[in-house]
């Protein structure tokens, strides 16, 4: 998140003169998406989708095939948080509805992510016959995905589809979520009616609005002692985290992230808190931004796991809460500015260098490792060691769960990713998202965290990574259940059966695999995985059924109360 010349590719090329011209409408779509720096797309073949996956084969695009709809949507979910776009391929209904929980959690998570979707071809919904994987009448796939994507196009005209292929992409960059874009199979090849250049038009803020919010901001920020910067995940979406740092270093503003946006800053920075999340955080980070007479909320979500379960104590009237819809200051609501030129011209404005006085960091895993001999690990020492071991090499991917938990009070290196899903919070998502990672960003290497639980739903997928030749290092936290469930309400319910994770190997023909019960284990299976470059690693660590992490007992201390 803190490498914009891997990260800011889509961005730049968009606002670039960069014109294509229409020969047919499939050959355009792949054209676009080319040129907005899309070098892999994830999907599952099906014969209403096969005509555009051999155009692709017979690109320079890559088709990386998974396993299974929902993996390809979770691989393609995680490649756009990393290069600005990412695509998922898949063919009519049985294909697409199998895709929707990961474009739910990319919409959830504002990440940029287009869909395609080969269908029935004009003339056979034209002779209302009953076509295999039909549900209902042509239209009810459009409208389950008008839900949860921000745009949507049928290009079966064309005479309206290049047009509509440039308005779909548009908004996706546009506002960092889902669209929907569905190709009839006789119309990949149809070529336009009228000549067809690529066109974008760029969006622009209010003149007048913005000159007022920056004015009042910087009133506020003249007056203030202990400002704050809290970025948030649009900080990342929007690739501005290079620009909010410089401000912060130029003035001296101390800067903390959500959980959602974990990483948007190099968290070994001088300035830096930490993870804010109110009651569910760490004290000294929740008391140092919650006093602050002047809070930059720059880009943020006020979702339940940013603020603790709705803990959070933000003064509005020390409050400027600016994100890709609105600006707020106090009690002022701004419309028409966008989040980008909120940020440059703040940027660029003269300000006082303050002087703040951070708080001392009771981070409980950041603090010097040793190896305590045959010691049984506990999740604890588990996140103290990969805290000790990360590098700058790395992208760290958490499942939901103690995984996510746990791994917020990671100290992540300054060029190094963190990826969860942090707010929609969809199990398994973890594994395929390792695969999209390191397509996006080959020369780093995923450490995947993830429950058994949730390993157990996508874990297979580490199958396509012999294909591809990936190699993730996977840690499941092994406890025999559904951890976080089990540490709100006890029941049966949060158990599950108990697999040989390290044996997953054998199965695949492919891979390395550990079984982790002591300290002395983890430093050994770590070591060798690290020097596995040819496969993936697995890390089956064998993990007392209520042990948890620090960021997990802050968690259900305050969830507890509510279930």
């Amino acid at each position: 998140m803190s490498s914009p010349q891997i990260t800011s590719l889509a961005e730049s090329q968009m606002g670039q003169a960069h014109s294509v011209e229409a020969t047919s409408i499939g050959q355009y779509l792949l054209d676009r998406l080319r040129g907005l720096g899309v070098d892999q797309m994830f999907g599952i073949p099906g014969d209403y989708v096969l005509s555009f996956f051999k155009m692709v084969e017979e690109s320079p695009v890559e088709m990386v095939v998974t396993t299974n709809e929902l993996a390809a949507g979770y691989a393609a979910d995680a490649y756009a948080r990393i290069r600005g776009l990412g695509v998922a391929c898949i063919t009519y209904a049985v294909g697409a509805f199998s895709l929707t929980n990961a474009v739910a959690g990319a919409y959830a998570e504002q990440s940029p992510l287009v869909i395609i979707s080969g269908s029935p071809g004009t003339r056979e919904v034209k002779r209302n016959r009953l076509l295999h994987h039909m549900v209902g009448d042509s239209t009810t796939q459009m409208d389950v995905f008008k839900n949860i994507t921000v745009a949507q196009a049928l290009l079966d005209d064309p005479l309206t589809a290049f047009r509509e292929i440039d308005r779909v992409l548009d908004a996706c960059l546009r506002f960092k979520r889902p669209v929907y874009l569905e190709i009839p199979r006789d119309r990949v090849h149809t070529p336009p009616i009228h000549p067809h250049r690529s066109f974008h038009e760029e969006p622009v803020s209010d003149p007048d609005e913005l000159r007022e919010a920056v004015a009042e901001t910087l009133e506020m920020l003249k007056k203030a002692k202990r400002p704050v910067i809290l970025a948030g995940i649009e900080i990342n979406r929007y690739r501005l985290a290079d620009r909010v740092l410089k401000l912060a270093e130029r003035h001296r503003i101390p800067i903390s992230a959500t959980l959602l946006s974990k990483s948007v800053f190099p968290e070994r920075h001088p300035l830096y808190l930490g993870v804010y999340q109110a009651a569910m955080g760490r004290q000294e980070v929740t008391q140092y931004v919650e006093n602050s007479d002047c809070l930059l909320m720059l880009g943020a979500m006020i979702t339940d796991t940013d603020t603790g379960i709705f803990t959070h104590q933000l003064n509005p009237d020390y409050l400027v809460f600016a994100t890709s819809e609105q600006v707020q200051i106090r009690y002022h609501h701004y419309e028409d500015i966008l989040l980008e030129d909120f940020v440059a011209k703040l940027d660029t404005s003269e300000l006082p260098i303050y002087e703040p006085t951070l708080p001392k960091s009771q981070n409980p895993i950041d603090q010097p490792y040793a190896t305590v001999p045959n010691t049984v690990i506990t999740v604890r020492r588990l996140f103290q060691k990969l805290n000790s071991i990360l590098d700058a090499n790395s992208v760290v991917i958490a499942d939901p769960g103690d995984a996510l938990f746990g791994a917020a009070d990671l100290s992540v290196q300054d060029s190094a990713e963190f990826l969860g899903s942090a707010f929609y919070a969809t199990l398994g998502w973890a594994v395929p998202a390792a695969i999209g990672a390191q397509k996006a960003a080959p020369s780093r290497r995923p450490i995947v965290l993830v429950g058994d639980g949730a390993f157990q739903m996508t874990g297979f997928e580490l199958g396509t990574t012999k294909r591809f030749g990936l190699n993730p290092i996977v840690i499941v936290l092994n406890n025999k259940g559904y951890l976080t469930e089990r540490f709100l309400l006890e029941g049966r319910f949060n158990d599950i059966p108990n697999w040989q994770y390290h044996r997953l190997p054998e199965v695949i023909g492919h891979g390395r695999g550990y079984e982790v019960f002591t300290e002395s284990d983890l430093d050994r299976a770590l070591e060798s995985a690290w020097q596995n470059s040819d496969s993936f690693s697995l890390l089956n660590v064998h993990l007392a059924p209520t042990d948890h992490s620090p960021g997990l007992a802050r968690l259900g201390e305050n969830l507890s109360k509510r279930v």
